[in-house]
């Protein structure tokens, strides 16, 4: 029986005093038809293509699921009762495939139990068996799938520790685990609710300068770092395959735990104190140990303090060495990075970072082997004497691929790429991988030849590519290009031994649906066969418009007609535009457009594409560049170029004949709620709005919000100009406020959205604000979707829909 659970639905037209004491409630089966709807399974696929694991799920929770108690504890929502997650997505039904047998039926996985939420899904070495998480009422449980027999057995019973990940790790031989286990040694927890306190909480400064985001879920006194401390600290044990446990490390507060790739070296990461409650536990001291496959302490590589005091920008790290992880080419190399700039963006230097590798003892004998001109992203290793490394930096939206030699620094580094991340029609693609001998991801290569693929964006379409690339004269050769114009090909992976592709194929009618493509001879074989399950609206019209904002630059967004919308006739129709705000350092990305109007058509929750079955006109995932080249930033111009593209939008449907201009709707969600609300306030192109999960008041997040790095004390002119809860004197559109009462998202507490209702009722707006409970920044209950369906709909047709203008009146 579902559970009633109060709701917050404030009126603004009602009594100043009113609230609504109202249930969940569901919108017009029109739109019902398409959110209960079954989900299509999830794929894992071993790297020899001999077996695929289809994962299933429920498309949502249920609002009882979230109201289980919840420990909020320095950047983690944890179960107490359980110790995983609170807000983990569980699989409850697993399928295996053989893909080597013609016609082969798809098998149910025997020996799981009744009601299974699993997750935490993990490869043994030689992918013949899973390991995998089951949570149950009492706690988690640790399984292995054999996939070739489709059976499951269960190894831990309900005692393992997933409270801070990396809860389960195959040893090099496949025939054990290392598993997080609840501590011995915990203590009781503390309700922090009845407890009496022992005294005031106190923070102190030294002077330093501290700019930190708004986290949230931080420590607040010391009830919280004691409960912290005992759901987080776990015993590590070796774990046969027969459910053997043998401990192999004592209690600690373990985060990473990742094997060397020969397996003989365990590199375990370590939370340390002091605690902090300015910061998450990602930045608390920690601690990194090497250690032999026996639990041996081999070596402290690495010991780091509290981190609160980081200087100001995005590109900022702190000092020392930083990203310890083990060369996948080589059996057991550390390799860690340091900044050359002090870690701050201010310092110019020619390199910014610098990659050692260290071998054992681990001590002592580090070996520079790359300095990068911008930040270290990641390194894709392949032998002993090639590498491909990724820099980039925020400011400029630069990113550079290096190939390199990482057994002589004294041989420059080759630049292949030197781009703006932003520019997509320019991305040569990602390089192809295969698992090495120790079944580790190395670049895979042929015969001096690398692999690309591509996902294709041009100025006339998406057309995705496989390149071949020579390391020695780094010419390019392009082995296969998709020619779809009416469907989405996307490239998965390839293996060169085979000359095969791994693709997943849609269309705006038909669900993606993954094929293997032999090049040779250009052969599809179909391995799954989802259906389509929306296709009540497989006919709807859908096309990628194209327009300018008034200063020339390029836009573009996805259009959808009303369902048998009569083009011939032109019937003006109501409509609403869902979007999200980009900042861009230069025009020529900003104006590039990567909407595929073939894509499948997949209404989500928070998805608009719902009221094309209402007479609505939608246009999905509008342009909103807001750009600043050179030294102006973005969000100088911020709300001009807004109202900007929003006319642009428009100006060019309207120009189409499809809609009445004087029923239009915006929406967005997080960012485009910010969005929303300063489109209301500062332009009369709307007749109404929904905002949901918004931050409204920037002064609340002074240090920086979204890609704005400057603090408030550095540019109070646009975080007061951006904010719209200091313009709400100027809002006069009807606008709906959706938040999720439990939003963990940086910056957005759900006081946002309360105080920028209470100063809209106060200045007479017309507005309402609804919070959903339990909910977090993204929406999970299925009673709070069908509910946010409900009042969005019912909005929408009151101020949108059958909007009467004072003209009427």
């Amino acid at each position: 029986m579902k559970k009633l659970v109060f709701l917050i639905l404030t009126l603004a037209m009602a009594p100043i005093h009113a609230q609504e004491n109202a249930g969940y409630q569901k919108p017009p089966k029109a739109i019902m038809d398409l959110v209960d709807v079954p989900r299509a399974p999830s794929v894992l696929i071993d790297e020899a293509k001999n077996y695929m694991v289809l994962l299933s799920r429920d498309s949502y929770e249920s609002i009882e699921d979230l109201s289980q108690e919840e420990l909020r504890l320095g950047g983690l929502r944890i179960d107490p009762k359980t110790n995983i997650g609170s807000r983990v997505t569980y699989f409850n039904k697993l399928q295996i495939k053989n893909l080597k047998t013609k016609n082969a039926t798809i098998v149910e996985v025997k020996g799981l139990p009744s009601n299974p939420k699993l997750t935490n899904f993990s490869w043994s070495p030689d992918q013949k068996k899973i390991a995998l998480t089951n949570t149950t009422s009492k706690g988690v449980e640790i399984w292995i799938l054999d996939i070739a027999s489709a059976t499951a057995s269960k190894i831990v019973s309900d005692k393992a520790n997933a409270n801070v990940g990396d809860v389960i790790n195959w040893f090099a031989d496949g025939q054990a685990l290392l598993v997080k286990i609840v501590s011995e040694k915990r203590e009781e927890l503390i309700n922090t609710k009845t407890a009496v306190p022992s005294g005031p909480t106190i923070s102190v400064n030294d002077g330093k300068k501290a700019q930190n985001r708004t986290y949230q879920d931080l420590l607040k006194n010391k009830n919280d770092e004691h409960n912290f401390e005992q759901l987080a600290q776990s015993e590590i044990y070796k774990v046969s395959l027969n459910g053997k446990m043998e401990k192999w490390l004592s209690s600690a507060i373990y985060t990473s735990v990742n094997f060397s790739p020969d397996g003989n070296y365990v590199l375990i990461e370590t939370i340390e104190k002091p605690f902090s409650y300015l910061v998450t536990y990602q930045r608390f001291p920690s601690k990194t140990t090497v250690f032999t496959k026996d639990g041996k302490q081999v070596e402290t590589v690495l010991e780091v303090p509290l981190i609160e005091d980081l200087p100001q920008g995005f590109m900022a790290v702190r000092t020392g060495k930083r990203n310890f992880s083990w060369r996948s080419d080589k059996p057991s190399t550390l390799v860690y990075v340091t900044a050359l700039d002090g870690g701050d963006p201010e310092t110019v230097v020619p390199f910014r970072d610098e990659v050692f590798e260290m071998e054992y003892p681990f001590k002592g004998n580090d070996k520079s082997i790359l300095k990068t001109i911008n930040r270290v992203s990641y390194i894709q290793w392949a032998n002993n004497t090639l590498a491909i490394a990724y820099d980039s930096w925020w400011n400029t939206r630069n990113t550079k691929t290096y190939l390199f030699n990482p057994s002589d620094a004294s041989q420059e580094a080759k630049i292949l790429s030197d781009r703006s991340y932003q520019d997509k029609y320019s991305d040569p693609g990602s390089f192809v991988t295969e698992r090495n001998n120790f079944g580790k991801n190395v670049l895979s290569i042929s015969n001096e030849n690398a692999f690309l693929l591509g996902e294709g964006h041009t100025a006339k379409g998406q057309f995705p590519f496989l390149d071949q690339i020579n390391l020695k004269d780094l010419k390019k050769k392009r082995i296969y290009q998709s020619k779809y114009t009416d469907k989405v090909e996307d490239l998965r992976s390839y293996d060169h031994l085979k000359n095969e592709l791994l693709v997943r194929i849609e269309s705006p009618t038909e669900y993606p649906n993954y094929f293997f493509r032999n090049l040779k001879g250009n052969k599809l074989t179909q391995i799954t066969h989802f259906e389509n399950p929306f296709i009540s609206i497989q006919n709807v019209h859908k096309e990628v418009i194209n327009y300018k904002r008034d200063d020339g630059l390029a836009l573009s967004g996805t259009l959808y007609l009303p369902l048998g919308y009569d083009v011939k006739k032109k019937e003006k129709m109501p409509m609403i535009i869902w979007a999200y705000p980009a900042e861009y350092k230069d025009k020529s990305s900003a104006a590039q457009s990567t909407q595929n109007p073939n894509a499948f058509t997949f209404p989500y929750y928070g998805s608009m594409v719902y009221w094309v079955t209402k007479g609505y006109v939608v246009l999905d995932d509008a342009s909103f560049p807001i750009v600043g080249e050179g030294d102006e930033q973005p969000n100088d111009t911020y709300v001009k170029q807004l109202v900007a593209n929003a006319k642009a939008a428009i100006d060019y449907v309207d120009g189409l004949g499809y809609i009445d201009r004087n029923r239009i709707a915006v929406g967005g969600h997080s960012y485009g709620a910010f969005m929303v609300a300063n489109l209301l306030s500062h332009s009369d192109l709307f007749a109404a709005g929904i905002a949901r999960s918004g931050a409204y008041n920037r002064t609340l997040t002074p240090f920086g919000f979204q890609s704005e790095e400057r603090n408030y004390w550095e540019a109070p002119e646009v975080y007061n100009t951006m904010s719209p809860f200091q313009q709400a004197d100027k809002m006069k559109t009807p606008l709906l406020l959706v938040h999720g009462e439990d939003d963990n998202n940086a910056g957005t507490y759900p006081m946002q959205s309360e105080r920028y209702f209470n100063a809209l009722k106060g200045l007479g707006a017309t507005v309402r604000l609804v919070i959903l409970p339990k909910e977090s920044h993204g929406y999970k209950a299925k009673e709070s979707i069908l509910h946010l369906l409900w009042e969005q709909d019912q909005w929408l047709d009151k101020y949108v829909k059958n909007r009467v203008m004072e003209s009427q009146k």
